[in-house]
């Protein structure tokens, strides 16, 4: 069975909320929010940014019962979710909510609840579902990571680095993470020249992840240390291949 999803006991804000005006809202409604661990609400009140989805919902004889997930992006590059339970089962058939950051006692709580057991539960659709945050890709380290984005464009020598909308973007980095990149070109290593490649990671205050590919040489004809910075790894694979095909 599915239902339009206007048709859930759910207000969504006119406009976007920020991360902590809907932490704020949810833990309004929630009759048990003071449950909540305060580490656990201070953790999201330093959140950078938020999604959230309706999960799963059962609808029978004028009872609902709705659970969404809230999750939240947070300063050191984790996600952090709490679910909640949105139900009209109390006698007064007001609709109430529970919020818990465990899913199962978000199980446990719904199984309290007296909903007919013959109505199955219903998924929405997959063109009305909102995509939930993903876990962050690197093990991001805080520090001063608009400057590093910068003066790594800034170093970089290659006519085709990336420009302008790129150093806007990095403007919004908070934290990076650099890693080496193993592999080296064909031939690379003759005539003492040498060739590393870096991949420099940027988490940015919208929540979007980012990478810049550095590619560190010594492959000039005067065999000085060179840095060149490309968007993606494989632009910058090639161009260590274009440099070590040219010494040979």
């Amino acid at each position: 069975m599915s239902v339009p999803y206007e048709t859930a006991a759910y207000e969504q804000p006119e406009s976007p909320e920020s991360p902590e005006e809907h932490l704020a809202r949810l833990l309004g409604r929630a009759l048990n929010s003071f449950e909540l661990p305060d580490d656990t609400i201070r953790r999201l009140e330093r959140a950078l940014a938020h999604d959230s989805s309706l999960h799963s919902a059962h609808h029978s004889a004028g009872l609902h019962r709705e659970t969404y997930r809230h999750t939240w992006l947070l300063a050191d590059g984790s996600a952090l979710t709490l679910w909640e339970l949105v139900h009209n089962t109390a006698p007064s058939r007001e609709t109430q909510h529970e919020v818990y950051e465990d899913e199962e006692e978000l199980r446990t709580a719904t199984a309290r609840l007296p909903l007919p057991a013959d109505s199955p539960d219903f998924e929405l659709p997959t063109l009305v579902r909102v995509s939930v945050i993903p876990e962050p890709l690197h093990a991001y380290v805080l520090d001063n990571s608009a400057d590093h984005g910068r003066r790594l464009l800034r170093r970089a020598e290659n006519a085709d680095r990336p420009g302008e909308d790129m150093a806007e973007l990095l403007r919004m980095a908070f934290a990076h993470q650099i890693t080496q990149a193993f592999g080296r070109p064909s031939g690379a290593g003759r005539k003492g020249r040498n060739f590393s490649l870096y991949e420099h990671a940027f988490l940015l205050r919208d929540g979007r992840e980012l990478s810049l590919w550095e590619v560190e040489h010594t492959a000039t004809p005067d065999g000085r240390h060179m840095c060149e910075v490309y968007a993606t790894e494989e632009d910058a694979r090639e161009a260590m291949e274009r440099r070590a095909a040219n010494l040979r």
